[in-house]
């Protein structure tokens, strides 16, 4: 028998395919392939089937669906009732993604030895498996939680394939499925990089250049990032000439594969002494083994990251490094560093077992990464074990899979993880915290916006921290270590401009620079685009540029330089709030740049105080409006009025004027206030 799960969940008999009728049966037999033999207990499978509301028959229904499995798969598996749920043993039949497991895993041995025929047969033969969309007959519950992940292993073992076509010399031939590939895939860097090579190698020098300016501007845009080094590696080898196609050992004969060295090469270095980085693309990087000092832990590979410094070196203990790099013109943000660097410094807070974690907030272009970045390299000393980084959201605005995020954290600390781990999510967690316990690692999590999520990514142990942005505040890292990011003050606004620009410009000019710095609002992100304009055009004056800037109906769209756009970077950050609390800030947007309270806020929207109050509050919370402090009776700030950014402002009242009103909910009341904003 075969059992399919690689597109439409299918199980066939001899060639003779098993009707599976409806979704749930289908949703059933996944979630037990899945298992891997494994108990799947009633309460998952309710929670594939019917998500958080099930059927009061629950429990009768799932019998009936396992009954109906039983008959159809017949005597060649053996489906048993184990409390408190099912497991499924297959016996002698075919499981498609367990065929593509080992097809995989052996072309990904077979690359790191440089048997790239080889590797590249059974790649290609893992990737015949798929039969179209993943679990396209299942449950939305079981298909939102397993389908990201098997995407991203196809996507790997694509790029892994691509890698060994590369090196037998057929860039010619992968050029179109690549760009096809970029298209579908635009934030995956080794993807890119694999067709900027093609297209050198193609004598395409001009196209593969552009390939990279665009990637760099989709990263720039999608997630505030510059390019990683491997993608800036192939621009820097692309610059130097040397991606040409490198002469290649013959490829091992099946009766000679005994004499090829094993798929983890480990090589004794100094660890004090600098290590080159390879500027081709695609490389294999082996892995190394550190001579390990006083309380050095296992094998773990080296890093090659940039340090503070600007200079590429294997950290003492061979401890993983997967910062981005530093903002070359950060300042200001004073006061927050320092707490930062108190939060980060080692204290009797180890030895009493207190977590150390803080949430960073804001809104969009705040500077929330820009800040803990900085402060995640200035650490360098305190975190010997490794520094970590993730990006929680999807290209959607959507929270990222743990699991992916695990599987990468485990093998940058030296773990590689089994094939049957990756997809237990309980497993990765595990192994994580036992990775992390006792060890000095920081860990970077940026545009956290689940608690779940966040929650399995924490480390374990009072040694390590954790410095989290995001745009709402969450549970799972909520606490006395919260920094909310308002915008910059004049002062620290004019010190940025003037290190983007130069301080004879700034000076010769200081009333232009003044009216300049106050069109951006103090938003580092509008600084630095101005400072950018400015810089690469000496020939302007910073009062020609203020005045630009002046005419609030065109500043967003001023407030663009290449991949730097502000517009964009508010669309994208407001596309991941709710339908709701996007609708509430579109109607609120008609008080304009005065503050206001809680009581003006119900008259627009239509609601009591007491809910307006609520709203206005989850709204801030959000960093989607500004708390307006104000002084009460007796001189004490009172913080019950509120604001919107002046740049938020203008992009909410640049959308359509004409907004959809919900039919039922608490914004659904009909006041004149509701009626005159949807149109």
């Amino acid at each position: 028998m075969d059992l399919k799960l690689l597109g439409p969940v299918e199980a066939t008999r001899e060639g003779v395919r098993i009707a599976l009728s409806g979704t749930k049966m289908p949703t059933v037999l996944a979630a037990l392939l899945l298992a891997r033999g494994r108990v799947v207990p009633d309460s998952r499978l309710s929670a594939l089937l019917w998500g958080t509301d099930p059927p009061a028959t629950m429990n009768a229904q799932i019998h009936t669906y396992v009954s109906r499995l039983r008959g159809l798969l017949g005597p060649e598996v053996t489906l048993e009732r184990r409390s408190p749920g099912y497991a499924l043993r297959t016996g002698d039949s075919r499981v498609d993604i367990v065929e593509y497991e080992r097809l995989d895993r052996l072309g990904r041995q077979a690359l790191q030895e440089h048997r790239h025929q080889e590797a590249e047969a059974l790649l290609r033969g893992a990737l015949e498996l798929w039969q179209g969309p993943l679990l396209v007959n299942v449950t939305e519950f079981l298909a939102d939680q397993e389908v990201p992940q098997w995407e991203e292993w196809r996507a790997a073992t694509l790029e892994n394939r691509i890698e060994a076509d590369l090196a037998l010399g057929r860039h010619q031939q992968t050029v179109a499925e690549l760009t096809r590939l970029v298209a579908e895939f635009p934030l995956r860097e080794r993807m890119r990089a694999q067709l900027m090579t093609a297209l050198y190698r193609c004598g395409r020098q001009a196209d593969a250049l552009r390939v990279f300016q665009e990637g760099r501007s989709v990263l720039a845009d999608e997630l505030g990032v510059e390019p990683g080094s491997g993608l800036r590696a192939a621009h820097q080898a692309l610059l130097c000439a040397t991606l040409d196609l490198e002469p290649q050992c013959a490829e091992p004969s099946p009766t000679s594969l005994t004499a090829v060295a094993p798929a983890r090469t480990y090589v004794d270095v100094d660890v004090t002494a600098p290590v080159p980085v390879p500027v081709h693309v695609p490389v294999h990087v082996p892995r190394t083994r550190v001579r390990p000092g006083p309380g050095a832990g296992a094998r773990l590979p080296a890093a090659a990251a940039p340090a503070p410094g600007g200079s590429s070196v294997v950290p003492a203990d061979g401890s993983p490094f997967m910062l981005p790099p530093p903002t070359g013109a950060f300042t200001g943000r004073t006061r927050e560093l320092a707490a930062l660097r108190r939060l980060l410094a080692p204290s009797d807070r180890d030895s009493r077992g207190e977590p150390r974690t803080c949430l960073i907030t804001g809104m969009a272009g705040i500077g929330k990464t820009a800040l803990a970045v900085h402060a995640a390299h200035a650490a360098h000393r305190e975190f010997p074990d490794g520094r970590l980084y993730a990006d929680l959201a999807g290209p959607d605005g959507s929270a990222k899979d743990p699991r992916g995020v695990l599987v990468r954290f485990l093998r940058a600390l030296g773990e590689e993880p089994s094939a049957s781990a990756v997809h237990d999510t309980e497993e990765l967690v595990r192994a994580y915290r036992t990775r992390t316990a006792g060890r000095r690692v920081l860990v970077l999590l940026d545009n956290a916006a689940d608690s779940a999520v966040l929650a399995a990514l924490l480390p374990a142990g009072p040694h390590s921290a954790t410095l989290i942005t995001g745009h709402v505040h969450l549970s799972a890292a909520t606490g006395p270590h919260t920094l909310a990011l308002s915008p910059m003050n004049r002062a620290e606004s004019l010190e940025l401009l003037t290190r983007a620009v130069g301080t004879a410009r700034t000076t010769a000019e200081p009333a232009a620079a003044e009216r300049l710095v106050d069109s951006c609002a103090g938003v580092p992100l509008a600084l630095r685009i101005v400072g950018a304009r400015l810089a690469s055009r000496p020939h302007w004056s910073v009062g020609r540029l203020a005045e630009r800037l002046a005419d609030e109906r065109s500043r967003l769209e001023e407030l663009s330089f290449g991949e730097l756009d502000m517009a964009r970077s508010l669309a994208a950050w407001l596309a991941r709030t709710d339908t709701e609390s996007l609708e509430l800030l579109v109607r609120l947007s008609v008080l304009g740049r005065r503050s206001f309270s809680a009581a003006s806020a119900a008259t627009v929207l239509g609601v009591q105080v007491r809910r307006a109050e609520d709203l206005v509050e989850c709204l801030a919370d959000g960093a989607l409006l500004e708390p307006a402090h104000a002084a009460g009776a007796l001189g004490v700030l009172t913080g019950d009025r509120f604001r919107f950014h002046p740049l938020v402002l203008l992009h909410l009242q640049s959308l359509p004027v004409e907004r959809p009103v919900r039919a039922t909910g608490p914004l659904s009341v009909a006041s004149p206030a509701t009626r005159f904003l949807a149109g």
